[in-house]
């Protein structure tokens, strides 16, 4: 057991502060990586704040994490000190129920344990995330980064990268595909990216007609602003496949007109409260809406892979973690494009330097 520098929450809705926290020694089949960037999730506000409950603090949030191996355990293979690597959003799983097996380790029956605000197995307290100088982490739950990936654009793909590639492939999003992503955020940025990696046709939707440049530059074929008198008549049917990134309320019902026959929307954004659903904005059209929950080990290291070979990372602001308290008011605001990421040299080594 070894104390780390970190920057967490001591108690719901503080502001986040320097701190150490405990990091096991290294077991046979473990991997140390000293943390280098780790990226700011909008659920990392959440948390740290305990808006969903059943919190537990001290909590160092983070779970979009790039570092390098430091060392590895005598059963680890195919990682090795000074391999660049990335952590996501789990760091185990029961292994062996159903969804396990399939390598849909976040559907594990017993619950995925999350890199964050997850309990130990041996009772001790509580995973601690990426806002840290070091993790420790079974090799079964770590990601190889390619080279030629940037290791700060490339630490959002661990969440947000993944949340947005799965339900593309789950689609089978390919060329031909009409794909419009709601939303265009931190999740909304990548949609686009990924998207128009595959080879579809992509069109943004959102309520700010200055999206509208970013749009273009990210890769997206066309732009429509929802707010706009006859939005929704006016491109009913002409899509395919629906990326729902939005987590504030919003009409499911009118997104559904824009959905050709068969089409589907693809929810990855949380609202706050349940949005009412008409049967039959799904049943005229055989129209389908799911949700999906970032990806298993072996999808979240294909969609690396994908990145790497499409020369795909996300949009960044990197940042000191001294302005970390600030960053969540940005986002908050709305005020970054696309994704904050902590640049962990610039952690203190000490509580007190502040």
């Amino acid at each position: 057991m070894s104390q780390v520098a970190a920057w967490g929450a001591p108690r719901p809705g503080a502001p986040l502060e320097p701190l150490f926290i405990a990091r096991r020694s290294p077991g046979p089949r473990d991997v140390a990586i000293d943390i280098l960037f780790c990226g700011v999730c909008h659920s990392d506000i959440h948390q740290v704040r305990d808006e969903w409950g059943a919190g537990q603090y001290p909590m160092v949030p983070g779970h979009e994490i790039v570092g390098r191996v430091r060392a590895v355990g005598q059963d680890v293979r195919g990682f090795a000190p000074g391999d660049l690597v990335g952590v996501g959003c789990m760091v185990d799983s029961c292994r062996t129920c159903g969804p396990c097996q399939r390598d849909l380790q976040q559907h594990c029956h017993s619950g995925p344990v999350w890199t964050y605000g997850s309990a130990l197995a041996d009772g001790s307290g509580t995973t601690q995330g990426g806002y840290s100088a070091a993790i420790v982490v079974d090799q079964d739950f770590v990601l190889r980064i390619p080279p030629g990936l940037d290791p700060a654009g490339a630490a959002p793909l661990l969440c947000a990268g993944i949340t947005t590639y799965s339900p593309l492939r789950q689609f089978g999003c390919g060329p031909g595909h009409r794909v419009g992503v709601i939303g265009l955020g931190g999740l909304g940025h990548m949609a686009v990216k990924l998207a128009r990696s595959l080879g579809a046709q992509v069109t943004v939707l959102s309520t700010s007609p200055a999206k509208q440049a970013d749009a273009a530059q990210l890769g997206a074929h066309a732009f429509v602003c929802t707010r706009e008198e006859g939005a929704f008549t006016r491109h009913a049917g002409t899509l395919d496949l629906l990326i729902d990134t939005v987590s504030a309320p919003h009409d499911y019902n009118a997104y559904l007109g824009l959905l050709g026959v068969h089409g589907a929307m693809a929810l990855v954004g949380v609202p706050p409260q349940p949005a009412p659903l008409q049967a039959f904005a799904l049943i005229h059209g055989g129209k389908r809406i799911f949700g999906s929950l970032i990806g298993g080990i072996a999808e979240t290291q294909a969609m690396l892979d994908h990145c790497a070979a499409h020369g795909i990372t996300a949009d960044i602001e990197r940042i000191d973690i001294r302005a970390i308290n600030r960053a969540y008011e940005r986002v908050l605001a709305s005020d970054v494009r696309y994704r904050f990421v902590i640049d962990m040299a610039s952690l203190p080594s000490h509580p007190e330097a502040r």
